[in-house]
């Protein structure tokens, strides 16, 4: 059925065809299209990654630009400000290739998501604020000083004797070496003498607190001391007898000047943030001091940070509640999903406050170079890649000194990930369970289990491919599962026990 044109539409048709391009322009036009669009032989555009979205639509302007200017004008020249009345002519498509949705499944990866997260930032602080006021509201200030300090931190100053001579065991051990390197005694008898200072070092302290009835804090920060100089000896013997071995080998030129045992080197390996010894370390150029002023400004607020979370938070928590195993499932599950959110914030305020801010500090004092304290463990997909980059000080030196040494002597990769991890469990059953007076094995138990849980979380990310599902069963078992329910065991064989006491 034909359509009769009326005069006015007629006339509006004119006027845009007497403003466009001849029919072989539009051609012309047409042609370029396809080709900035990559179109097959059946003319279907590929699609275009939003990567070089701006790029595209930038041509696209200026191709609208082009095919609504003049006849005589280049097709490839920018439009001038003359020709912007050109530009958005109703006429120009508006619709020129197939583009996707910034949330669709094949561009979501590709798109920028800085405004999704910063309103992440804006929501979570206001959900903690509220929170925040809740608990003030219906709890009150429970901050109690006696939590840190009290009058029973007086009885503490065995436990920092003990602390003041723990360098009494670096010095014997340099003794030692000093005696082998002028071989007044056999490899032997240097082997087990390092033995013997290693292992009091460490048993030493363990016997303070235990006869103390001290404080907490004060025992943990003892404990963690005495574990770092049991860490810090194992490297300084190992690696004087790995350097004295190279110098008694045959390619004897090059190797007797590594081994030299130096006094002033063991004072700086015994302070710097490392526990890996060797003669020398990177250096910088100069401390800044106003930088390490900021430091220690971060410093004490997250310490108090953290303080006001296990005071106002945990505490109650784990106070109103019943010992995980004797409970109800669904009552032991509520306590330890309330209890998560703040042992995260906790957990993260230390982990932030102490291998970041304080191992930084340290090293800036000592002007030490190698700051890779820890990597992005945050995108560990497996348990394994967490254990790998959390805690690099600890794991290079269980590389150097526990896994590199147990394969070389024949020992199967597997069974030298579970020393590793037997290693890792006693001094975690150490520091815990020593200043509480209490050996349950919780600790024990929860790192061994880390082994298992490496072949599981490396089959779940081999199975899906995909990094979002390792990441988050790593949050879910660490963080969620794993240290609330330590936690609420610890606490409540402790009151446990100082109930039978009192």
């Amino acid at each position: 059925m034909a359509i009769s044109e009326s005069p006015e539409i007629s006339s509006s048709m004119a006027t845009v065809i007497a403003n466009s391009h001849n029919e072989s322009d539009l051609s012309h036009f047409q042609l370029r299209r396809r080709a900035a669009n990559n179109v097959g032989d059946a003319g279907v555009p590929e699609r275009n990654g939003s990567a070089n979205g701006v790029a595209v639509d930038d041509r696209d302007r200026m191709e609208s630009a082009n095919f609504t200017s003049n006849p005589g004008e280049n097709v490839n020249e920018n439009p001038t400000n003359s020709d912007t009345r050109f530009t958005y002519r109703p006429s120009v498509p508006a619709h020129w290739r197939i583009r996707e949705s910034p949330l669709s499944s094949d561009a979501i990866f590709k798109q920028s998501h800085a405004g999704l997260f910063n309103l992440c930032v804006v929501v979570l602080i206001a959900v903690n604020s509220r929170l925040i006021i809740e608990n003030l509201m219906k709890y009150g200030l429970l901050i109690r000083a006696g939590f840190w300090f009290s009058s029973r931190s007086l009885r503490d100053w065995p436990l920092f004797m003990c602390c003041l001579t723990l360098p009494i065991f670096p010095l014997a051990a340099f003794v030692v070496e000093k005696l082998l390197q002028k071989n007044r005694i056999t490899e032997c008898a240097g082997i087990w003498l390092h033995v013997v200072i290693s292992t009091i070092a460490v048993l030493y302290p363990v016997v303070v607190i235990l006869r103390c009835d001290s404080a907490f804090l004060s025992g943990i920060a003892l404990m963690l001391f005495a574990c770092i100089v049991w860490l810090k000896l194992v490297s300084y013997a190992h690696t004087n007898s790995d350097m004295r071995s190279i110098a008694k080998s045959a390619e004897k030129g090059s190797a007797d000047s590594m081994y030299n045992v130096n006094f002033k080197s063991l004072v700086y390996f015994m302070a710097a943030p490392t526990l890996c010894y060797q003669i020398s370390y990177p250096r910088t150029q100069a401390i800044r001091k106003s930088w390490v002023v900021r430091q220690f400004i971060k410093l004490i607020i997250f310490t108090g940070l953290m303080g006001f979370i296990i005071e106002q938070y945990i505490n109650p928590i784990v106070q109103n509640s019943q010992h995980p195993l004797k409970a109800n499932f669904l009552y032991a599950i509520e306590r330890i999903l309330k209890l998560s959110v703040p042992n995260l914030y906790v957990w993260l305020c230390m982990f932030y406050s102490f291998f970041h801010i304080w191992l930084n500090i340290l090293a800036e004092l000592l002007r030490f170079g190698d700051r890779e304290f820890y990597k992005d463990w945050w995108n560990a997909k497996t348990v394994e890649e967490y254990w790998r980059m959390w805690n690099m000080p600890v794991h290079k030196w269980m590389v150097r000194h526990l896994y590199l040494p147990c394969l070389r002597n024949g020992i199967p990769k597997g069974a030298a990930i579970l020393i590793a991890f037997l290693v890792s469990a006693v001094f975690h059953e150490l520091c815990i369970a020593v200043p509480c007076h209490l050996f349950k094995f919780w600790a024990f138990i929860g790192i061994m289990i880390q082994a298992p849980l490496v072949l599981i979380t490396s089959y779940i990310q081999n199975k899906f491919r995909s990094s979002m599902v390792g990441n988050m069963i790593f949050w879910f078992i660490f963080c969620i599962l794993g240290q609330p329910t330590c936690v609420l065991l610890y606490y409540h064989d402790l009151m446990n026990r100082k109930g039978r006491a009192d």
